[in-house]
């Protein structure tokens, strides 16, 4: 359900795993996985994490182990799961997730695309509205007190907008 979900969002998923190539492939074509790296030894997940980079992609790597520790230091997005990760993996991961359910993988995906949207909403909004006072200021048209209301009620509705994200 979770590789599902990930393709359901556009993005591509990769197995790299330290595991025999046969197991990992049944694994990886079992579950719809797109591509499977097996037989990698700790210290090369970094180098293929780093080639899958190179093109410009963004990589976000999902981990526990204390050899995945490097990697989800190295990845743009890095992911523990915290509730049996060791600790080495959940000080060098950007989240951590409390549970050890997959599912929460996609959920902090489209939580932080919808808090990403949110930001860029808000930021848009509120320097229209000042660039707006702005302009009326120049032209005489307000005063000082629309300046601060329009200030003070850019914040509240910026607030008001990001409660949304919540609800996700």
């Amino acid at each position: 359900k979770t590789i599902q979900l990930l393709k359901k969002a556009s993005m591509k998923t990769v197995l790299l795993t330290g595991d025999n190539s046969l197991v990992a492939e049944v694994m990886a074509d079992e579950v719809g996985i797109d591509e499977c790296i097996s037989e990698v030894l700790p210290g090369e997940k970094a180098d293929k994490i780093k080639e899958l980079m190179s093109n410009g992609r963004r990589v976000a790597m999902v981990g526990d182990g204390i050899n995945d520790a490097p990697v989800l230091a190295r990845a743009d997005v890095g992911i523990a799961m915290g509730a049996m990760g060791s600790d080495a993996a959940i000080e060098a991961a950007d989240v951590v997730l409390m549970k050890d359910d997959p599912r929460d993988v996609a959920k902090a995906i489209a939580i932080s695309r919808k808090c990403i949207s949110i930001v860029k909403q808000n930021i848009i909004f509120s320097l229209a509205v000042k660039f707006g006072c702005l302009a009326l200021v120049a032209l005489g048209l307000a005063n000082m007190w629309l300046g601060i209301f329009a200030d003070v009620g850019v914040m509240v509705i910026a607030v008001l907008n990001a409660i949304r994200a919540m609800r996700k």
